[in-house]
């Protein structure tokens, strides 16, 4: 791996998009803990804000979290982070507060034109398994805007 693209470049990306003033900035709570060459992982500590009504963790946040945390990982790996042409998530079990969430994304394949990533979130604890599912990013998109 080299410190190009490595955990500490994941950290800089991810600390410019998150502390911006655009929607992003709702991610901020996610802490690095790895990445690199196609790969990042973060946790983060369920609070009262990130819940839905219910009292879990917001289904709209969790996939915030793995459009983010993927692109990061997709970027790592050198390429544009593009834009979504598809992103999915599974709904698998509830976080409350307090749970330490995991989050990993591993990009899959990263081609001249689409980039395919994939991503877990878990409880940190037991290894819980409360959302998966991944994205499909376009990545030529230098000369198409």
């Amino acid at each position: 791996m080299t410190a190009k693209r490595g955990v500490e470049m994941v950290k800089q990306i991810a600390e410019y998009i998150s502390k911006g003033s655009s929607f992003d900035r709702v991610t901020q709570m996610v802490k690095i803990t790895s990445g690199g060459e196609g790969r990042c992982v973060g946790e983060f500590t369920v609070q009262a804000e990130h819940l839905n009504r219910m009292g879990s963790l917001h289904g709209g946040l969790t996939a915030t979290i793995l459009d983010n945390i993927t692109t990061y990982a997709l970027m790592s790996k050198g390429s544009h982070p593009g834009v979504s042409s598809s992103l999915n998530v599974s709904y698998l079990a509830a976080a409350r507060p307090g749970d330490v969430v995991e989050v990993d994304a591993n990009t899959v394949h990263a081609g001249r034109k689409m980039a395919y990533i994939e991503c877990v979130l878990r409880i940190k604890e037991n290894g819980k398994v409360i959302a998966k599912g991944g994205q499909t990013k376009f990545v030529d998109v230098d000369n198409k805007y």
